[in-house]
């Protein structure tokens, strides 16, 4: 037997055909209200991430101004930055690359959940300096993704967390990424340097948009910086006046591998 069909005038439309986007429409509006638990604690009801668990994680930290790794209280820099000062001008982190951060960054990079986007941007907006960084800046440029790496992954996670920090100001392909190097969570510190030489440059036709002007450059994760830092050297040579690299996550200086 055929489906049963509604009729409306003179047409008729499948009843499947005129429920599924109603309630398409109905769920996603819905599925806002409805409680779920926190993928940390598993509390429920809950928002994905508990407040409990933002106090206990995510505690604003007291950091170097310069690569935004923790320091004691009264340093301003760390001795590394004070000795060899980054490319970039400041550096701004939400939290450490550890629990429970990292396998929620492993789980918005690798496991095609981009829609952890939007918590992310909300942590680090709650994050000292973040706020007054962005409100100065000219322009927030994400880090680029090689175009095979965009075609494997689907998404650039560096330009969904530019855009829900501060759309108004989002920069996409300024910046480009033209060598597709291998992937620097695969290298140690010395290979990861040398394999970002040179993989990054400037969309020629907005090559003159940088001049003079407040950058914020996005990531979600930063180890050793080498590959903000080789952005940061392109942006600079075509006359960026100062830089602020930010990430949600800043991997911890005994974590640091590369």
């Amino acid at each position: 037997m055929g489906g049963v069909r509604v009729g409306i005038g003179d047409d008729s439309l499948g009843v499947s055909e005129y429920i599924g986007p109603m309630f398409g429409t109905w769920r996603d509006k819905a599925i806002r209200w409805i409680p779920s638990t926190c993928v940390v604690c598993h509390a429920w009801p809950s928002n994905r991430i508990c407040e409990h668990c933002v106090q206990d994680f995510a505690q604003p930290v007291h950091r170097c101004s310069r690569c935004a790794l923790a320091l004691a209280d009264g340093e301003v820099v760390c001795a590394s930055c004070a000795h060899h000062p980054p490319v970039w001008d400041c550096a701004l982190t939400a939290v450490d690359y550890a629990f429970p951060w990292s396998r929620l960054v492993t789980d918005f990079k690798f496991r095609e959940n981009p829609a952890w986007a939007r918590h992310f941007a909300t942590l680090m907006r709650s994050t000292p300096w973040i706020e007054p960084s962005l409100e100065s800046a000219d322009h927030v440029i994400p880090m680029p993704l090689a175009t095979e790496r965009f075609k494997q992954r689907g998404f650039n996670q560096a330009a969904l967390l530019s855009r829900q920090l501060c759309p108004a100001k989002n920069c996409e392909g300024i910046l480009l990424r033209v060598l597709n190097t291998p992937a620097q969570h695969t290298l140690d510190r010395k290979d990861r340097q040398a394999n970002v030489m040179r993989a990054y440059a400037l969309e020629p036709q907005h090559a003159t948009r940088v001049a003079n002007k407040r950058i914020v450059l996005i990531d979600d994760v930063m180890t050793s910086g080498a590959s903000m830092a080789a952005a940061t050297a392109v942006l600079k040579l075509a006359g960026a006046h100062h830089i602020t690299v930010m990430v949600f996550a800043r991997t911890p200086r005994a974590a640091d591998l590369a």
